[in-house]
């Protein structure tokens, strides 16, 4: 019995709790995610909207000629950085190594590439 008259009651509770809400509510948007962001988001959204479109630096950098005296220039904000290439069109595979600054590398397939200064976002 007594589990009927709690259930009884739930019901009624939620009834008025929901009408409470209905009533009373009104269309609550979020503001700009701009103004909530902080931090590292912040930066980002700041960078694009500076027209950076790629603030840390994640796409896909081609290749240019690779050479000794031409290196792939590969920017960072670091002193270090590991950088993968494909040496072939076709090859599925991805040979990674690590670039320091000051010191331009070869990888296997013959290009060379150097770290390049790039100011933190």
């Amino acid at each position: 019995m007594a589990s009927l008259w709690g259930r009884i009651a739930a019901a009624g509770m939620r009834k008025n709790v929901l009408h409470l809400i209905c009533r009373f509510a009104t269309k609550v948007t979020m503001g700009d995610p701009f103004e909530h962001a902080t931090g590292i988001e912040k930066r980002e959204l700041l960078a694009k909207l500076a027209g950076n479109e790629n603030p840390f630096d994640l796409r896909v950098v081609k290749r240019g000629p690779g050479t000794k005296s031409q290196p792939n220039e590969i920017p960072s904000a670091f002193d270090s950085r590991i950088v993968g290439c494909i040496c072939e069109e076709e090859s599925t595979s991805i040979n990674y190594m690590w670039l320091y600054k000051d010191a331009p590398k070869r990888c296997e397939c013959g290009h060379w590439f150097v770290l390049v200064h790039k100011a933190p976002v």
